[in-house]
């Protein structure tokens, strides 16, 4: 199962989630959200090894500025939380990022529009539908999933909480990928809980 954590703000902190080795750690570069990452201290962000994927949260970012942030950072992908086209996908893909597009889920009617992303990303992130982009920290049913027919590996993300490991360890879908984590397991925005991320990390590996 993919670990990912997102909303990392704060270098030491960056630096005791990387020792848990998570497969993803988010950077979150949408300047209305409270885990707004910059600028990012480049030292920490080099110390993170190459088995950890660096990736930048963006939403409704022009192409410009993705690719000018990500070759700033050194990033590693990107994840498109807004109303994103199939073709900045597709270009940010061909620049040889990966590539996780976010879409709101409510129910099963919502997986209809990621027909068209598929072979143009390489995740998709399934979040609780809200009326603002960005964390809710809400979940949405996840017994929808299995109305996910598409060919594409998707994480699972909205309101992921310590007390759901038995839940997730339950999901039985083939393209079920891993786990978005990220509000559920902090201190205040953008500073995570290492010691509950550890334990949560124990349970489901």
């Amino acid at each position: 199962m993919k670990i990912k954590i997102c909303g990392m703000k704060y270098p030491s902190n960056v630096l005791e989630v990387k020792a848990l080795q998570p497969d993803f750690m988010g950077f979150i570069f949408y300047p209305k959200s409270p885990r707004y990452a910059e600028p990012l201290d480049m030292e920490t962000l080099n110390s993170i090894p190459k088995s950890i994927k660096k990736i930048g949260v963006f939403v409704n970012e022009d192409l410009e500025n993705i690719l000018t942030i990500v070759f700033k950072y050194k990033l590693d992908g990107v994840q498109l939380h807004g109303a994103e086209n199939v073709e900045i996908c597709r270009k940010l893909k061909e620049a040889g990022l990966l590539v996780l597009k976010a879409f709101p889920i409510a129910d099963a009617s919502n997986f209809r529009v990621t027909k068209i992303y598929e072979g143009a990303c390489d995740y998709f992130l399934f979040d609780t539908k809200t009326e603002v982009y960005g964390g809710s920290g809400l979940k949405f049913d996840w017994s929808i999933l299995n109305e996910y027919k598409g060919e594409t590996l998707f994480l699972l993300s909205g309101g992921i909480a310590p007390d759901d490991s038995d839940a997730i360890l339950e999901i039985n879908h083939p393209k079920f990928a891993g786990i978005d984590l990220n509000s559920k397991f902090e201190v205040k925005p953008g500073l995570k809980n290492v010691d509950v991320l550890r334990g949560f990390l124990i349970e489901i590996k």
